[in-house]
Formats: structure tokens, C-alpha cells, sequence
């Protein structure tokens, strides 16, 4: 019983304990060995402790070297303090001002019910129309924000099926006797919601296991495809920002390699491989192989199908048509995707190369994305009255002035929706890799991994794969390519092998958090509406890991080799030589 109590008293105090026991634990690295490298070691340890066991906020702990790096002579506060607001950072800031300003006018909503109304509600359409649409939308808002508006809309469907399922069992014909005995009814509560079922026990224990499955199916496809969307632009998850900006840190000499255009080049048929394998997994756990019934072959739409689309429909109905502000946003988002992916396209001279004199080095992809932000701040929100003396002219009760129109986006609603703490953490992140190569880490973590070389590339990049992929689970994604990114570069070099090949890997991986509630908020919000077990989730986020790990594998060594030349040892990564 003492035992017990003294458990649970470590138990409730454990990030107390944590918090302030690691500095002291990790003591010996500075004291004891007093290097550079073993300083720097020693605050890569406490960061990653703080990151993986979050006792402290995120980025709070990313703003550790601005107090460590000085105190241990590694960098001057200066040039630490410089390695948060990069352009990576500016990058990130631009586009999630354009994917706040798509989420505030509803855009993001009125697309996915528009693809959803011409999938279909077929279980197996309308899976895969949930999984197509979410995957789009993460491409350019936060997965958090796509699976948030997203589940709200499976849930409608859902309840809607339920219903009129329910309908259909208990409805009695006119010519019976209206107080005829009701046997064998049952009561099936789900998600909160009570379904009176008059059947035959186990004809009903059949429908309420299949109803079951369909939710976890359903709320499952969402999260899973918004990990997997996010992966195929360099702003739709934090991962892909992190390999940009330890690339141009770490390999200042390299010709621009990551970029928008060629990492969607590579990362898009990637996302498109996998969705089609977690589609068809899903389908086979949740809506089993019965395809004539997934996919309505031959067969008339039910009553519960109708009026799931007829909860689509009214969905759509409901937003109105398209007003002068939503289609300003799209139009400045097309603008945007267009600017990026013609900056420098790789395979012809992009127009950076071609308006600047062929220094594409004056103009990034930060640049389109802050440009493009900012015309968000300008542009009106409603049509311009060009004619403002003939509408005061011909108008028969003059209109009251209700000041200035109000620009597509404000500075109110981008600070409530912006996540700031992102940009500390990938500033921390960068700070992090600078110190790693002042202090010389770098380098010595590169010689301790020499032997490696004898290893096949292929091979190094699934272990990699397998590692942060199971890494991933417990801590944050940005984190892990954060902690890892650096490592596997200077590996790279010591083995002489293209840092991209172990590195992108190492990216991609980071965002497949498939098997916990808690490995990422999109999972916890759809863990959240009570449909899923952790069992549920584990045993499908398994295969999902392998369906990643197996996509990753055939996408970095057939077309990701010709994108990226992996084949051979970049000049630019040679940076160990004087």
C-alpha cells in the first residue's frame, strides 16, 4: 500500500522531476569532458529530453540556445538570436497567412462539399471522397484545421446514416396493429446517441457491429489523410520546413535542390501512392471485401445513402453562393501556387532566373509567399464602388457610411489563428544545427558513424524510416526532423552518400503519426468523438506505418533518384574539406 502511494506521488510530480533533475543528470557531459562538442551535446540531450516528455511548452524549449549556447561559449547571443527568423521561417509565416485567410472565409468548407456531392455517398466513394478532399486541403492549411472542419461533416453523415438506418428497422407497416408487442427490442447507444433496433439478436448485433465499423472507418480515413496530405508541399506540414532550412544551414553551397516545384515533383506522387494504399486498407478493416455493396455495383441508391447526400446538399446550400471575398481569396491562392511552382521550376529557367539576371538567389519562395500575404491585407473584402457619386446619386434613401471596407484578411484574425509557437520551434530548430557545426558536433558525430559505409544506402534509409517513425509516436513531428535532420546529414558526409537520400526519408517519416491518440492532433480529434479504442488505432496505425516506409522506399529510389541525383556525392555537401 506505501508502495503504491509513493508511486502515484512520483507519478503526479514526474514533470517536476523531470523538469529539474535532467540539467543536473546531464552535468557530466560539460564538466567532466569541457569541449565545445560536449556542451553543445549536452544541450541537443535537455532539449530532446523537454521535447519528447513536453514539461515544458515546445517552444519555450526551443528558445533554450539563446540562454545555453552563450553560457557555454558555443555562439554569441547575436548569432544565435539570428537563426530564428530565417527565411524558411518568413516562408511558413507567408503561407499560413494565405491558408488562414482560405479557413476564415469558409473556402476550405465549400470545397470539400462541392467533391463530396460529385463522389457520391457509396460507403467506399464516400471514403475515399473524405480521404481525397482532406489530403487536398492539408496540402496548404494545418492538418489540425482540416481535420477539425472535416470530422464535423463525417459526424452529419454519419448520424444521418444512423438514422434513417434506424428508421428503416423500426418502421411498422399501416395494415398491423399499431399496438402490436415490439420483441426483442434493443437499445445501441453510439457516440451518445440512442438507436432503437427491432430485430432478431444477432441480425442486430450484425448491424450495430457493421454501423460501428463504418464510423471508425470513416473518422479514421480523415486523420490518416491529412498526416499524408500535409507531406506534399513544403508548407503543409512543419517536417518539410525544417529539411529546407537545414539544407540551405548546413549545405549553404547547394543550388537551391529543395525547393517548392521539385519537392512537390517528388512528395506529390508519394501522398498519391499512399492514399490509395490507406484506402484500400481501411476499406478491407472497416468496410470488408463485399464490394458489390461498398461500391453500390448494379444496385439503386438506399434510403439512408439519399439522405446522407441530401445532409451533403444542404451543407453546400447553406454557405450561399460564392461571395466577392471568397473569390479573391481563391483567386490570390491560385496566384500564389502558380508563382511558387514557376519561380524555379528546375527543368527550364523559372522567372526569378530570367527578371533578376540569373541570380535566383535574390528572390525565394519566401518572397512569393509574404507578397502574396500581404495583398491579402489590401485587397477589399467587397466589391469597389467605382460609381460612389451616381450611388449616392440614384439611390432613393441616401445609405449611411459605414466606414472603410474591411481587407481580406485583418491583423486580428491572423494573430488568433496564426501558431506562433511553430516559428519559435523551427527557429530553436535551426539554432540548434548552427551550434551543432560551430561546436564541431557535427563533425564528430559524422566520424562516429564512419563504419556505416559498408551498409547499402537503401538499407540505411529504411532503418531510418523504421526509427522516426516509431520516434515520431511520443513526441512532436517538427522535434523529431529537428533532432534528426542534422545527425543524418552529417552521417551523409562521413559516408559519402547523397544527404538527401537519408534525410528525406527522415522527413516524410516524421509526419506518419498513425498509431496513438496522442501522436498528433489530428488524431486526438477524432479520438475524441468516442467511436475509437487505442487498440482501434494501434492495429491499423501499424500497417499504416509499413505502407509509409514501403511508399518512402520505392518513391527515394526510382523517381526521387532522377529529381534529386542521389546517385552520386554532391560538390556542394562536401563541406568538411578546407
Amino acid at each position: 500500500m506505501m508502495a503504491s502511494h509513493i508511486l502515484s506521488l512520483i507519478w503526479r510530480m514526474k514533470n517536476g522531476l523531470i523538469l529539474f533533475c535532467t540539467p543536473f543528470l546531464l552535468l557530466p557531459l560539460p564538466l567532466v569532458i569541457g569541449t565545445k562538442e560536449a556542451g553543445c551535446a549536452y544541450v541537443v540531450a535537455l532539449m530532446a529530453v523537454y521535447w519528447c516528455t513536453e514539461v515544458l511548452p515546445l517552444a519555450i524549449t526551443a528558445l533554450l540556445p539563446v540562454v545555453l549556447f552563450p553560457l557555454f561559449r558555443i555562439m554569441e547571443s547575436k548569432d544565435v538570436c539570428m537563426q530564428y527568423l530565417k527565411d524558411t521561417n518568413m516562408l511558413f509565416l507567408g503561407g499560413l497567412m494565405v491558408a488562414v485567410a482560405v479557413e476564415h472565409w469558409n473556402l476550405h468548407k465549400r470545397i470539400a462539399l462541392r467533391v463530396l456531392l460529385i463522389v457520391g455517398v457509396r460507403p467506399a466513394l464516400l471514403m475515399l471522397g473524405f480521404m481525397g478532399v482532406t489530403a487536398f486541403l492539408s496540402m496548404w492549411i494545418s492538418n489540425t484545421a482540416t481535420t477539425a472542419m472535416m470530422v464535423p461533416i463525417v459526424q452529419a453523415v454519419l448520424e444521418q446514416l444512423n438514422n434513417t438506418a434506424e428508421q428503416e428497422q423500426t418502421s411498422i407497416p399501416e395494415n398491423e396493429e399499431k399496438n402490436t408487442e415490439k420483441p426483442n427490442e434493443t437499445q445501441m447507444v453510439l457516440n451518445g446517441h440512442s438507436f432503437s433496433i427491432e430485430s432478431d439478436p444477432e441480425e442486430h448485433s450484425r448491424d450495430a457491429e457493421e454501423k460501428l465499423k463504418m464510423c471508425k472507418g470513416l473518422t479514421l480515413c480523415v486523420c490518416y489523410a491529412a498526416s499524408i496530405g500535409g507531406t506534399a508541399t513544403l508548407t503543409g506540414t512543419g517536417p518539410n520546413l525544417v529539411l529546407m532550412g537545414q539544407m540551405n544551414q548546413l549545405f549553404p553551397d547547394n543550388p537551391d535542390v529543395i525547393n517548392f516545384a521539385s519537392w512537390f515533383g517528388f512528395a506529390f506522387p508519394n501522398m498519391i501512392i499512399m492514399l490509395i494504399l490507406a484506402w484500400l486498407w481501411l476499406q478491407i478493416v472497416f468496410l470488408g471485401l463485399n464490394f458489390r455493396k461498398t461500391w453500390g455495383c448494379g444496385t439503386v441508391k438506399t434510403e439512408k445513402e439519399i439522405a446522407a447526400y441530401n445532409v451533403i446538399k444542404e451543407e453546400h446550400r447553406s454557405l450561399g453562393p460564392m461571395t466577392f471575398g471568397e473569390l479573391s481569396v481563391l483567386a490570390l491562392f491560385v496566384l500564389l501556387v502558380v508563382l511558387w511552382f514557376t519561380r524555379e521550376p528546375g527543368f527550364v529557367a523559372g522567372w526569378a532566373t530570367n527578371f533578376f539576371n540569373a541570380e535566383k538567389e535574390f528572390v525565394t519562395d519566401a518572397t512569393v509567399a509574404v507578397f502574396v500575404a500581404a495583398l491579402l491585407f489590401v485587397f477589399p473584402s467587397k466589391p469597389p464602388r467605382l460609381c460612389f457619386w451616381r450611388a449616392q446619386s440614384f439611390d432613393a434613401v441616401p445609405q449611411q457610411d459605414s466606414g472603410p471596407t474591411p481587407a481580406l484578411l485583418t491583423w486580428n484574425v491572423a494573430q488568433k489563428k496564426m501558431p506562433w509557437s511553430i516559428i519559435l520551434l523551427l527557429g530553436g530548430g535551426f539554432a540548434l544545427a548552427k551550434g551543432s557545426e560551430v561546436s564541431g558536433l557535427s563533425k564528430w558525430l559524422g566520424d562516429q558513424l564512419s563504419p556505416l559505409q559498408s551498409i547499402p544506402p537503401w538499407a540505411i534509409a529504411i532503418v531510418v524510416c523504421l526509427m522516426i517513425a516509431t520516434f515520431t509516436e511520443c513526441t512532436s513531428n517538427v522535434a523529431t526532423a529537428t533532432l534528426f535532420l542534422p545527425i543524418l546529414a552529417s552521417m551523409s558526409q562521413s559516408i559519402h552518400i547523397n544527404p538527401l537520400y537519408v534525410m528525406i526519408p527522415c522527413t516524410l517519416s516524421a509526419s506518419f503519426a498513425f498509431m496513438l491518440p496522442v501522436a498528433t492532433p489530428p488524431n486526438a480529434i477524432v479520438f475524441s468523438y468516442g467511436y475509437l479504442k487505442v487498440s482501434d488505432m494501434a492495429r491499423t496505425g501499424i500497417v499504416m506505418n509499413i505502407i509509409g516506409i514501403l511508399s518512402i522506399t520505392l518513391a527515394i529510389n526510382s523517381w526521387g533518384r532522377a529529381i534529386f541525383s542521389l546517385d552520386t556525392f554532391p560538390s556542394w555537401a562536401n563541406t568538411t574539406d578546407v
